[in-house]
This record gives structure tokens, C-alpha cells and sequence, in this order.
């Protein structure tokens, strides 16, 4: 199995190897593949966690989880093994971001109609779940640039505040190569998202996709199989952006990740 190690205070094995082996970030945002044998059933907090056939699973805490999880693998021939994992808080940042045009922040009721719209269809990617667990191959970063916007920060726009930022921004040139950070099949493409514009999603399988935001030109069609490297489109300026970027979002099932925490450092 293929997964980048994220060397921090954060990753821990707390498992022994028989049971379950973790690889991750056991932090707010982390984002963790775990292996136990075939067969098994695996719990995060009593919810099922999808198991793939070969016995991989992937989990992810969302920006504001509690300081403890409670994993629980029940093993194909019976025996039960249970685990309290700490998890570490994190602090996020305020950002503010002036400029945007009015319609971008508060949007009228034709706008609301067209985000509710493009919301529909991110979550029925979201709320899919493909057995193939395509994210062993790792992640690496999409494209690279100045971080402009980090995973959990306030977003205070116009001077309203805002939800939370749920991915990573890279201020990349206009025109760059975005490629695939993982493995994973085409899950949506879309022309004219109201926030992000050009828009495209990866199913990882197992429940985590990732989303690619503002983009100039997408190259990829629905249902296409990507391996990791792969040309996905170039980086724009669609949608709610003050300058060329690529938003980048990994989301398990519903709960938000920190990609930064995926992919490791930029290679420059």
C-alpha cells in the first residue's frame, strides 16, 4: 500500500499490527488510510466505515472534531479490538478578502437558486460510495504556487463573515496544468458553477472525493479513469476569485479535510 506518511507530532500507530495499521494525521482536518484483514468491520464513533475488499479504509476528522474518536475493528473471525484516538486540536486563521463583487457575497434569489442547484449535484458525488479504493496511490499536490488560502480559516468577505474555507487555494499562473493528486475516476464536470466556476470532482473511492475550483479549461470527461499525474484542465479565474488560483477541496463522505495535510510539503 502506497500513502504519503504526514512526519508530525500528530501520526501515531496506535493499533498493533495485527489488528489495524494507520497512516495519517490523527489531527482536526487529518485525513487517515487504514488497513486491517479482509473481511472486517470497521467503526469510527459506532458509524460504519466502508472496508474495501482487500481490507483498506479511509477515514477523516472535520475542522472543529472532538479531542477524542473511538475506533472499533471487529475481525472476520470474531475478535473485537477497540482503540481512543486523540486527536489534535488545530488553529485556523481570519481571512479577509474585499473586492468581490456584490452578487458573490450576497447573492439574489435567482443566484440562491443556482447554488442550490450546484450544491445538489456536489452532494450526490459526495453522498456516493465506489468500492475501489483508488486513494492508495497517495496524494501530491495538484499544481504549485503560493498557499493563498489555507484549509479552516474564518473567510470574512466584503467584511461578512463566512463559513469556514473547506479546501486549500494555490495562486498559480493562469493557464497552469492542474493534475490529478491521486488516483480516482471523474465524478463531475461542470461549466458554470455559481461560486467556483469551472468545476470538476474526483471519486477516490470509499467515500473521499476531491474538488477543483476556478478553472480556465477542464480536459476531462465524466466516468474517465485517472491515474495520478494526470492532466485535469488549467488554473482560472471562474466563479467567486479575485485573481488566477486553483480551490482544492478533499471531503470523506460529508467531513471536510485539510488536502496540505494529505499531500505533505510542496515540492517547489
Amino acid at each position: 500500500m502506497r500513502f504519503f506518511l504526514v512526519l508530525c507530532t500528530f501520526f501515531a500507530l496506535p493499533f498493533a499490527a495485527q489488528a489495524v495499521e494507520l497512516n495519517g494525521t490523527l489531527a482536526q482536518g487529518g485525513l487517515v488510510v487504514g488497513q486491517v484483514q479482509p473481511g472486517s468491520v470497521v467503526t469510527l464513533d459506532g458509524q460504519t466505515v466502508a472496508v474495501a475488499a482487500n481490507g483498506a479504509f479511509v477515514m477523516g476528522f472535520s475542522r472543529d472534531a472532538e479531542p477524542r474518536a473511538r475506533l472499533k475493528v471487529l475481525g472476520p473471525g470474531g475478535s473485537v479490538e477497540e482503540q481512543t484516538l486523540s486527536i489534535a486540536k488545530q488553529t485556523y486563521q481570519v481571512q479577509r478578502i474585499d473586492g468581490l463583487p456584490t452578487r458573490k457575497v450576497t447573492p439574489n434569489p435567482a443566484d440562491v437558486a443556482h447554488i442550490k442547484a450546484d450544491n445538489a449535484k456536489i452532494g450526490a458525488v459526495r453522498s456516493s460510495m465506489s468500492t475501489d479504493p483508488r486513494f492508495l496511490s497517495g496524494f501530491h499536490w495538484p499544481v504549485s504556487g503560493p498557499i493563498s488560502g489555507v484549509f479552516g480559516s474564518q473567510r470574512i468577505l466584503n467584511g461578512t463573515p463566512k463559513s469556514p474555507h473547506n479546501g486549500v487555494d494555490v495562486a498559480a499562473p493562469r493557464g497552469s496544468i492542474i493534475q490529478a493528486p491521486a488516483d480516482g475516476v471523474v465524478a463531475l464536470v461542470a461549466d458554470d458553477m455559481f461560486y467556483t466556476g469551472k468545476t470538476m470532482m474526483i471519486d477516490h473511492g470509499l467515500g473521499l472525493t476531491s474538488v477543483y475550483a476556478h478553472m480556465d479549461d477542464i480536459f476531462v470527461i465524466e466516468g474517465q479513469v485517472l491515474s495520478q499525474g494526470d492532466a485535469l484542465g488549467t488554473v482560472g479565474q471562474t466563479g467567486r476569485a479575485t485573481g488566477p488560483h486553483l480551490h482544492w477541496g478533499l471531503t470523506w463522505k460529508a467531513v471536510h479535510v485539510d488536502p496540505q495535510l494529505a499531500a505533505g510539503p510542496m515540492m517547489k
